[in-house]
């Protein structure tokens, strides 16, 4: 019955997000490859559109109505929102009441809060939408936690997508409500509001993809393919989303969602991974753990260089490296695809489901899953070539 109710509720809210025709013309799998886009555009689309998602953040959530009564920066920054500093005027946040609310309506009419995007009139939001940046941009820090410049494509693990969502008027229901507040920060289910299964999985990065062939954990298809998925049935945008083993089949006029993926992955594709900080790791235990990683280990067999992943050529059963199958069964491959360790070293925890919190533990997990027999010494160095990454 709760499953019942929670698919209902979201669905029923999923309805209202998109003006569909009645064109019974079919689409392209939205997980056909897209032709080559303008990464300079792409920037500006990941950063700053909502794809018109207004209408469900605002008309159907509410959540201009709880930024504007709640939400002052420090309760915005405890929920895992960022601050771009190089939207904000010099020395303003010595100049501002941290605790008010009308000072989060501020840093949004300058366009301050990554992710989020409003009209603000005469001190007032009329409207407010989400943009890409949101899950998968951070900040460096450099003014204060949570407040520095863009880092676009590092995963928010600091943003609480499930608590932020708790607090619109429109999701009030106790079932509802329980699955929302149960993600915690950095998690977040994107399949829930369609099977009613509460299972999230951590944000994860946008950096590292080019040469990757697919993207997203299960391995349906490239960037673009996710994009669309996540703008339509998670962003809630004005868009057309087409996916028959899904059973997905949605359409908007105008679509605002689809003409923009070109640019988006091409700007997506451009995002290097990040290197390792300076003596973050010991370089003669990397160079040993190279040689472990590529021979006792067997990791090179599936995380091949140069982009340390085998994803376009197979995914893997739960059953070959020990995963979760809870996610595998809810795409449409019912498999893994190879994580990429590019940029590894920032981003824990590690799995889809955050199961390993750190790298240590993605090791001890693949030593005695698949019975590697690594001494204590190699599987230290292995860490270290990992963090290397």
């Amino acid at each position: 019955m709760m499953r019942h109710t929670l698919v209902v509720v979201m669905l029923a809210l999923a309805a209202l997000l998109v003006g569909c025709d009645d064109d019974d013309t079919d689409l392209a799998t939205s997980r056909d490859p897209v032709p080559p886009g303008n990464p300079v555009t792409g920037r500006e689309i990941f950063r700053f559109d909502t794809f018109g998602n207004e209408r469900f953040w605002t008309d159907t959530l509410r959540m201009h109505e709880v930024i504007q009564s709640s939400v002052d920066p420090l309760t915005a920054l405890a929920v895992g929102l960022k601050v771009d500093a190089d939207a904000l005027p010099p020395g303003i946040l010595t100049q501002v009441d941290l605790t008010d609310p009308a000072t989060t309506v501020a840093l949004l009419e300058l366009g301050a809060v990554v992710g989020l995007k409003a009209q603000v009139e005469n001190g007032t939001i009329r409207r407010v939408g989400v943009t890409c940046a949101l899950c998968h941009s951070d900040v460096d820090d450099s003014v204060q936690e949570g407040i520095g410049r863009r880092l676009d494509g590092y995963p928010n693990r600091d943003l609480d997508p499930g608590r932020i969502l708790s607090l619109s008027p429109a999701l009030q229901d106790p079932a509802v409500q329980a699955v929302l507040t149960s993600w915690g920060p950095g998690r977040y289910d994107a399949y829930w509001n369609h099977d009613g299964i509460n299972d999230p999985t951590v944000i994860p990065p946008a950096y590292g993809l080019d040469g990757v062939p697919v993207e997203t954990f299960t391995g349906e298809g490239p960037v673009s393919y996710w994009n669309a998925y996540v703008a339509v049935t998670q962003m809630h945008s004005q868009g057309s989303f087409f996916d028959p083993e899904l059973g997905i089949d949605i359409r908007a006029t105008p679509d605002l969602v689809t003409p923009k993926l070109p640019d988006l992955q091409a700007y997506q594709l451009t995002l290097p991974a990040p290197a390792p900080p300076a003596g973050s790791f010991d370089a003669d235990a990397a160079a040993r753990g190279a040689e472990v990683f590529s021979g006792q280990a067997t990791c090179a067999e599936c995380h091949a260089p140069p982009t340390f992943t085998d994803a376009g050529e197979r995914v893997h059963a739960p059953s070959e490296t020990g995963m979760d199958p809870v996610l595998a069964g809810r795409g449409t491959t019912d498999g893994y695809r190879t994580t990429p360790l590019r940029g590894a070293w920032q981003h824990p925890p590690y799995f889809h489901d955050g199961s390993a919190a750190t790298l240590a533990e993605v090791v001890e997990h693949y030593d005695d899953f698949l019975g590697l027999g690594l001494s204590a010494e190699q599987k230290a160095d292995l860490v270290e070539f990992l963090k290397s990454l």
